[in-house]
């Protein structure tokens, strides 16, 4: 038994040995790793920014067989509510060069708004406008704003964008165009100023 205790021993502290010698060496690939950095616009291949207006009617449809807009849910008390306050809508609202449902659709209003007012009709709007069409096909602006519906005009910022929008900030004025009281259906005039690179 002696004779296998000084067999093992040796392979034991070489073993001990070798773990505690690397646990003191510092691990490189840890250094290389930064959570941040600063660069220039220029590296991701940006060029001069520029300020762009676009300009397309928004047709928000809740009513009839193909809605555009459907509520997704509610709370206990929303239909209690003067203001539908609680209510959550998803849409895929067309947007158009001209306010007749039939013209050009330019893209789409994708997301969400709820009502999130108990005193007035006071939406937060959380969507996104999905381009379908020129040279700012697949690109995207990032709206997230308050909409008090029945102001005559309401502004919500643009906080970002995809594609030719990459690293957009600006703003949208959003005026109701038409709304029937019967159906709840609305097209509403945007115009969009977002600087852009």
């Amino acid at each position: 038994m002696a004779e296998t205790f000084q067999r093992v021993t040796p392979i034991f502290v070489l073993i001990l040995f070798t773990i505690f010698t690397f646990s003191l060496i510092p691990v490189t690939a840890e250094k290389n790793h930064r959570f941040s950095r600063t660069l220039s616009p220029a590296k991701l291949g940006l060029k001069q920014e520029k300020l762009s207006h676009l300009h397309f009617y928004f047709h928000d449809i809740v009513a009839g067989r193909n809605p555009t807009a459907v509520r997704v849910a509610e709370a206990l008390m929303t239909n209690r509510s003067s203001t539908g306050f609680g209510a959550v809508v998803m849409i895929d609202d067309p947007l158009t060069v001209r306010p007749e449902p039939n013209s050009r659709i330019v893209g789409r209003a994708q997301g969400l708004y709820a009502s999130a007012s108990q005193t007035e009709v006071g939406l937060l709007m959380v969507l996104n406008f999905a381009f379908i069409e020129g040279k700012y096909n697949g690109s995207t602006l990032s709206v997230l704003g308050r909409n008090t519906v029945f102001s005559p005009v309401r502004e919500f910022p643009i906080i970002g964008g995809s594609g030719l929008f990459r690293f957009a900030r600006g703003y949208a004025h959003a005026r109701t165009h038409v709304f029937n009281l019967t159906s709840g259906d609305a097209v509403v005039e945007y115009n969009v100023y977002v600087f852009h690179y």
